[in-house]
């Protein structure tokens, strides 16, 4: 039986038995906490409540949250000593609508600064997140705010040019954002002044990659100069006056106003030797965290990742904790941080949107590492590398789970992030979540420690949407035996392979899943993932990446306009790749060796099968159409007659992708099925509009007389608007596009599906002929 459903049926008979010895209290904004805590006469605030649980007899408590908005002056923290053994609740009340707040709700007295601005005298902490309505505003920025720009909402080149800087007066205190100079995440600055005409910048410890900042998506915010835009607002700390440039059809003198204040909501800290125990947090809603951006970050192993451990729900060295049914919406930071020892906790059934960073985030500690690198070109020496497997110490997440999660539109801050996060960890279930609108990957494994993870049934989509070179599950393992010099790297794994399975040493198995990633990989095994077992998969856009690793298998999956891309292998990987439909050619990268087993694979079409075979692979494998059930209603099954089943393929569900509760199943964005680009639309289709360009097929002995073609392929260009971003690259009506990224372009579905393949680089290089004269052009696609 596995693990998670075991541990659920255990806990379930052991509250039966304990519900015969349970007290209830009862918490109520209309409350006193100088009441007794019954239904009648509750108490006002949950602080009041957890305080009352040491003096109960009884082993099991639930304490009951009547409706209302809980702002909590200070983080809910439950340890050990407050439970004193006891089981705990903490649940609204016959699903009344509960909401426990980090933030204060502002009364303020408004008045005229000029004919667009108001302001107001505010008290009380410093805040950086603004609430009026429910609805955030945004901090006076430049550029402003556009909710159609791809990256931050809008971003300029001359952010911090010293034209900007000379007419922004006092900076001090402003924030600069920009995403890494390859788009791998995101840094984040404060300005502490302007020195010889140049932003004094503070920060730049997010990502565990150092490097310049990108020169074009980068913002500043936090600058009064910038206040321009209705919704925008800006607090003068010194004056502490709030100025507000108010939102179209605003009634300022009604509208409810909330800030953030506390970082985190609930806290569950124990120790490893005496952890929190027993704690279920149930159908509440969590609000209003302060953004964590410029907290203590820190570096996790040898992956990209800097991270901040906290959330709005910490759980810090705990047993069977369980967040369940909750929202988490309007957030500075994480939500769930699972961090340190902790034993069977996670996060099932629950709703997290509209956050700074990570949804969920299973985060062991460095310690419990042996040879522990931090930072990518750190390697230990070889005479000193501890040979023993596994980790030294318990310090680190075990069969924990996110379950039947529905996370979305997370990352609005920070781009280094995702919606399950795992680091150091050992047997976490990854189930039937669906994570879609996420501004890197949206589950993301960061080394192989130590493995044992089960990622299933899970709807991953729109990821990738502002950074770069990832994937929609990305991984690395920078482990042990890893080295970031190739050479150095080979030698290593030669004499020493019994380092590779050291940290990896359980098995991750990702299966019944169904990725869609347009900017990068479905999914991305990078930088020396090993030990993985990937099968009955649907990979929907970005195919299927393998580095640098050992013992990989990935079979029996579905490669929808795509293929499988094995780069930089070693020598005897092991890897077997086998019994998978795809739809492309291979795309290997420093491939000489092909692992132990590349066969019985299907292929689109003969010559991609003889390439493959050239390279002595897939000596049994076949090419021809899959003869999917119903692709257009994302059936992608395979009819009887299909070449598959006689390769070895079986078919598996296509519909238990993603969560199961039926209140998020009305509510989930649903993936969008592609446009297969097969052999039989490259029959039917003979024009399209492509990038705002309308292109159509070479027809016939006329056009190839016409243009000058040496045969009848090729993709003519009917017109391009002059200012469409293909014409600002060069390509010119009349142009026929004979190859793309080194593949010929017989008609427009062929360039169409090479364009899938790197639209996330944002460049394609196309061999054009013009005048009966060849040219090569680097086109941009975004």
């Amino acid at each position: 039986m596995h693990y998670r459903i075991l541990g659920l049926l255990l806990f379930n008979l052991i509250t039966l038995v304990a519900d015969s010895h349970a007290q209830n209290l009862y918490v109520s904004p209309a409350g006193n906490d100088a009441n007794a805590g019954t239904l009648q006469a509750p108490l006002k605030t949950p602080f009041a409540a957890i305080a009352k649980i040491k003096r109960v007899s009884q082993s099991k408590v639930t304490i009951f949250l009547r409706r209302g908005i809980y702002y909590l002056n200070k983080p809910l923290k439950i340890d050990p000593e407050s439970l004193n053994g006891k089981s705990l609740n903490i649940e609204a009340y016959k699903n009344e609508p509960v909401t426990l707040s980090a933030g204060r709700k502002l009364a303020l007295k408004w008045e005229k600064h000029n004919q667009n601005i108001l302001k107001a005298k505010v008290s009380g902490n410093h805040f950086e997140m603004l609430f009026i309505n429910g609805k955030q505003l945004p901090m006076a920025r430049y550029p402003n705010f556009d909710s159609t720009a791809r990256v931050f909402n809008g971003t300029a080149e001359d952010a911090l040019s010293p034209a900007r800087i000379a007419k922004s007066g006092d900076m001090a205190g402003a924030y600069v954002h920009a995403l890494h100079k390859s788009e791998w995440g995101s840094f984040h600055y404060r300005i502490k002044g302007i020195k010889n005409g140049e932003a004094d910048l503070e920060g730049g410890w997010q990502n565990n990659r150092p490097s310049t900042l990108h020169l074009q998506h980068r913002f500043v915010e936090n600058v009064f100069t910038d206040l321009d835009a209705p919704g925008e607002w800006f607090l003068d700390k010194k004056s502490q006056l709030l100025y507000l440039y108010p939102p179209q059809n605003l009634n300022i003198n009604t509208a409810d106003i909330e800030v953030s204040n506390l970082k985190h909501i609930i806290e569950l800290v124990g120790t490893d030797k005496q952890p929190v125990k027993n704690v279920i947090i149930s159908n509440v809603r969590f609000e209003h965290t302060e953004r964590t951006f410029m907290e203590h970050y820190e570096p996790l192993l040898r992956s990209d990742w800097m991270i901040y451990r906290g959330g709005a729900v910490l759980m810090e060295n705990s047993e069977n904790c369980v967040v369940k049914d909750s929202e988490f919406t309007n957030l500075g930071g994480n939500a769930v941080m699972i961090s340190g020892y902790n034993v069977g906790s996670g996060v099932t059934g629950s709703h997290i949107y509209n956050i700074g960073s990570s949804a969920i985030c299973f985060i062991g500690d460095s310690s419990a590492v042996r040879s522990a690198a931090i930072g990518y070109e750190n390697f230990i020496p070889l005479s000193k590398i501890d040979r023993t497997p596994g980790p030294k110490n318990n310090k680190y997440p075990l069969k924990c789970f996110a379950e039947d999660n529905l996370i979305h539109n997370i990352g609005k801050t920070e781009k280094q992030c995702t919606g399950v996060q795992i680091e150091m960890a050992s047997e976490i279930l990854v189930s039937h979540n669906t994570i879609y609108q996420v501004p890197r990957a949206g589950i993301n494994i960061g080394d192989g420690a130590w493995g044992g993870h089960i990622i299933e049934h899970n709807d991953v989509f729109e990821t990738v949407l502002e950074t770069g070179d990832h994937g929609a599950f990305n991984s690395w393992g920078r482990d042990r035996f890893w080295h970031p010099d190739r050479k150095t790297m080979d030698s290593i794994v030669v004499s020493h392979p019994e380092l590779i399975l050291l940290d990896a040493q359980k098995t991750v198995i990702i299966r019944n899943n169904r990725f869609r990633c347009d900017h990068g990989w479905d999914v991305d095994l990078d930088d020396g993932s090993s030990n993985y077992h990937i099968y009955n998969n649907v990979f929907m856009s970005g195919g299927l990446k393998f580095r640098e690793g050992f013992q990989r298998i990935a079979e029996n999956n579905i490669f929808l306009n795509n293929s499988f891309h094995p780069h930089v292998w070693f020598k005897n990987s092991g890897d077997i790749f086998r019994k998978n439909i795809l739809m492309r050619p291979y795309f290997p990268i420093l491939v000489k060796d092909w692992g132990k087993k590349i066969d019985y694979n299907l292929f689109p079409n003969e010559n991609d099968l003889k390439n493959a075979q050239a390279n002595k692979t897939d000596a049994h494998s076949s090419f021809g159409d899959a003869i999917f059930m119903d692709p257009k209603n994302g059936n992608y099954q395979v009819k009887s007659e299909s070449p598959a089943f006689v390769l070895g393929f079986k078919n598996f569900p296509m519909d238990q992708f993603g969560v199961q509760k039926e209140a998020f199943k009305k509510i989930a964005r649903k993936v969008s099925y592609p446009v297969l680009l097969n052999a039989a639309l490259e029959k039917d289709m003979q024009e399209m509009t492509w990038l705002g360009v309308k292109i159509r097929n070479v027809r016939g002995l006329g056009d190839r007389s016409a243009f000058g073609l040496p045969d009848e392929k090729g993709v003519v260009i009917v017109n391009v608007p002059s200012d469409n971003i293909l014409a600002k690259s060069g390509l010119q009506s009349n142009d026929v596009i004979i190859s793309a990224n080194k593949e010929k372009t017989d008609n427009v579905v062929r360039l169409e599906a090479i364009r899938q393949q790197i639209n996330w680089t944002g460049q394609m290089d196309v061999e054009v002929l013009r005048n009966q004269q060849t040219l090569t052009l680097k086109l941009n696609l975004k």
